[in-house]
């Protein structure tokens, strides 16, 4: 996240959009305690919190062109100032994560292609990597830019099994952590049903997002899933997704796909990056909860990280994220 940091820094002292040395001063002096600590910059061993906002009106469009001034940050209620902010297309490093159950078989070949089609529509500095995913999750691309390694891991034929989307999100995140080497982290998650195969618990996937600095974008193709079934596939995407400051998206038809994809890349290529250094600086392993509003000319809503788990500790359980919705 560092060099995403480098150029906001750069950008807003020079710009004057911070409003003065002071406030220069803390962005920079925030900046070098992150370099010197250990993982990167969303995490709270150290004193910034950055975050990804996407802002859109009341008829769901992006709304891109809003300055500093127009932002507002609160934790646990009380309002932070802004540091930095920015409103680049940066390079993103991604992971696809696709349904090869049995029940994907005859939408595999729509929905290979709209992945596809979502890399295209992707910054072309991202780095992509592709987990497909049945009874258990499998790497089948590392981290790559080459379009035609992610074509032979995207294009699979052998669709059989359970659904195991939590275990994959759970591998999905490790894997970010470890390789990604891009500033901002995002997962495309593809499934047309309920979990019945993971181990990973889903109070273990809230936490295990509630601490990562991946956006979650998820697609439910849950048309011919059965009510019931189809309602817990629908919350439990949701809820990942919303708690990550992404978006669950569920196409009426499969011939929609494509559009939904591509209206993700547009959402990831058009966020706003917003850090302030939080008035409480304690790492007690408390849950912090965020909200960002937006003024404009018209309401807006931004969707970004609901809140941090403020610990030395990634395995802190003193006080972990709500598991409830």
């Amino acid at each position: 996240m560092t060099g995403l940091l480098h150029e906001v820094i750069a950008r807003v002292c020079k710009s004057g959009s911070v409003a003065n040395a002071t406030a220069c001063l803390l962005a920079v002096a925030s900046l070098s305690s992150a370099q010197a600590q250990e993982p990167p910059m969303f995490r709270t061993q150290t004193r910034l919190v950055v975050l990804q906002a996407t802002v859109v009106n009341r008829n769901g469009d992006l709304v891109t062109n809003l300055d500093r001034g127009a932002f507002t940050v609160r934790e646990d209620g009380k309002q932070q100032s802004i540091a930095m902010f920015g409103r680049d297309d940066v390079p993103v490093s991604i992971g696809i994560l696709i349904d090869n159950s049995g029940s994907m078989r005859a939408k595999r070949q729509r929905v290979e292609s709209a992945a596809l089609a979502f890399v295209r529509a992707s910054n072309p500095e991202d780095e992509v990597f592709v987990m497909n995913f049945a009874d258990e999750p499998r790497l089948d691309v590392p981290f790559t830019t080459d379009m035609r390694q992610l074509e032979a891991g995207i294009g699979r034929v052998d669709a059989i099994g359970g659904t195991a989307m939590r275990d994959a999100v759970d591998a999905a995140v490790d894997y970010l952590t470890a390789h990604a080497t891009r500033d901002r982290h995002a997962l495309l998650v593809v499934t047309d049903g309920q979990d019945n195969a993971s181990v990973t618990s889903l109070d273990r996937v809230r936490r295990k997002v509630a601490r990562s600095e991946a956006i979650i974008y998820a697609i439910g193709l849950l048309a011919d899933e059965a009510p019931p079934q189809a309602s817990r596939a629908r919350e439990e995407l949701e809820e990942c997704a919303e708690r990550t400051g992404g978006r669950a998206l569920f196409p009426e038809r499969l011939d929609d796909i494509d559009a939904t994809v591509l209206d993700i890349a547009h959402q990831i290529r058009s966020q706003y990056t917003i850090a302030y250094a939080p008035q409480n600086q304690a790492l007690d392993g408390t849950y912090r909860k965020i909200r960002v509003d937006a003024r404009g000319n018209e309401r807006l809503l931004v969707r970004t990280r609901s809140g941090y788990l403020a610990s030395r500790d990634d395995n802190a359980t003193s006080s972990d994220p709500p598991v409830g919705r």
